[in-house]
């Protein structure tokens, strides 16, 4: 394929085609596995056409081998079955198409698939991708319900009809998508996705009757199982019947049995929550009912009480109390002022005893100069200086003669 082109000298389209089919020759036998979708076996024609497709990925290949081929599998192999396939890539150089040439067609066994489920349902855990821990917690009451189910499939109807017999103004956001084949896988997830887009969508069943493992592959593939992990709008599985248990089961936040089981896990039913209603309301009237009368009894109980009856008794009682507290204070203090008094009148009769003036009421007198300074001493006064003499009576004036008697 190198070659050197240029705008001036380009290659035709023809010489194009015939440089890849010769890279394309060179290409050996490889084994392939994928789901066929379309197969087309013309009545006397030697070649047998189909397409195989990754069930995981929106990929298809065609695929030609010789009827002899085909028709030792026809029997066990038919559009939807899973195979695997010895193929040698060709190119087609007229209309410039690649397509495979089988040489060998092995249909993929029941117990080889489950094996292959087994595996990649430890490698998800291992992930923690099915951890308690991760599931979200559902809705008591959904305004609007995401339904991901086939078109007019018995698993619409049981969710519908069931949903709306529990709860009639529930409401739904249908998403009608293949649930088994090719196609299935790639607009389940579409469908999950948009609905977990929606802000409106409260919680996303995903539905699907029974049917044989084969049918169920789809809810086990490895891109739904990834895309529910990465939701943040709670996913309810509801795929086949009781034994079945598609990864998708593991996955999801609830696993509900079948389709009806789903609706009735999903929705309340609005009788059963009447009857809660009523159940707790007559509950909290008995247990209202219960506390008034204990109180009642309670107060009547009080009020029984000889202190309720005669309230003024204790008023009485202290009354009593406070006039012989207030009689006992009265009269220690009227001892303590008696006693005091007595004292005060033998410290005032000692004190008058004792006083200068008691002294001058026996006869005696107190000389004092002009300056009021008491004469103790005759030295110190001098002839002719007149002084006052006090007496009991009051005072007079007096001169010292010093040559006469003093």
């Amino acid at each position: 394929m190198a070659v050197n082109t240029s705008p001036e000298a380009p290659l035709p389209v023809g010489e194009v085609s015939r440089l890849i089919g010769r890279w394309i020759d060179r290409l050996g036998a490889v084994w392939v596995e994928g789901q066929i979708t379309q197969l087309s076996r013309r009545p006397g024609a030697g070649v047998v056409f189909l397409t195989l497709r990754d069930p995981s990925h929106d990929i298809s290949v065609s695929v030609t081998c010789y009827r002899q081929v085909f028709d030792a599998v026809a029997d066990v192999v038919g559009e939807g079955a899973r195979v695997v396939v010895l193929a040698k890539p060709e190119w087609y150089a007229p209309r410039g198409q690649l397509s495979l040439r089988a040489a060998e067609i092995r249909p993929v066994g029941v117990g080889e698939l489950l094996a292959r489920l087994e595996q990649l349902k430890k490698s998800l855990a291992a992930e923690g991708l099915f951890a308690a821990g991760r599931k979200k917690a559902l809705p008591f009451l959904p305004q609007l319900i995401g339904l991901v189910c086939g078109r007019a499939s018995a698993a619409e109807r049981d969710v519908l009809e069931n949903a709306r017999h529990r709860w009639p103004a529930v409401r739904f956001e249908v998403r009608n998508v293949p649930v088994q084949g090719a196609h299935a896988v790639p607009q389940v997830v579409q469908a999950v996705k948009e609905l977990d887009a929606r802000d409106d969508v409260d919680v996303i069943v995903v539905a699907r009757g029974g049917g044989s493992v084969e049918d169920l592959l789809p809810f086990s593939d490895e891109e739904l199982i990834r895309a529910v992990a990465a939701c943040r709008t709670p996913v309810v599985s509801a795929i086949g019947h009781e034994p079945d248990t598609p990864l998708l089961d593991l996955v999801a936040d609830l696993r509900a049995s079948t389709p009806t089981d789903a609706a009735k896990k999903v929705v309340p039913d609005v009788g059963e929550e009447l009857a809660r209603a009523r159940m707790l309301r007559d509950r909290g009237r008995r247990c209202a009912h219960a506390l008034l009368e204990r109180e009642e009894r309670g107060l009547a109980h009080a009020l029984a009480r000889p202190v309720m009856e005669h309230p003024h008794r204790m008023l009485d009682e202290r009354e009593e109390q406070m006039e012989a507290l207030l009689g006992r204070a009265r009269r220690t203090l009227g001892h303590l002022l008696d006693r005091a008094e007595s004292e005060l009148t033998h410290t005032h009769a000692r004190v008058v005893a004792l006083s200068p003036a008691a002294t001058l009421r026996r006869g005696y007198a107190v000389l004092q100069k002009e300056d009021g300074h008491v004469v103790r001493d005759p030295a110190e006064v001098t002839d002719g200086e007149p002084l006052r003499a006090r007496v009991a009576a009051g005072e007079f004036a007096v001169r010292v003669d010093v040559g006469g008697d003093e």
